[in-house]
């Protein structure tokens, strides 16, 4: 559990990153992704896009 939790958390910060990247391909504007300003500061939590793309790399790991 606590390895998947470590997972997702990484995962976040990676498409946290990628974001202006995964914008132009349509992720980060799914309903569960939250974008919203707080003390000043534009903050984005993709929950929605960061549980589609590790459900995607499962796959491809598997297939592999």
């Amino acid at each position: 559990m606590l390895r998947w939790l470590i997972v997702v958390f990484l995962a976040l910060v990676l498409i946290n990153g990628l974001t202006p990247w995964l914008k132009r391909l349509g992720l980060g504007r799914l309903p569960g992704d939250f974008q919203f300003r707080l003390f000043g500061r534009d903050w984005f939590i993709p929950l929605t896009s960061t549980l589609l793309l590790s459900f995607l790399l499962s796959l491809i790991v598997k297939w592999i």
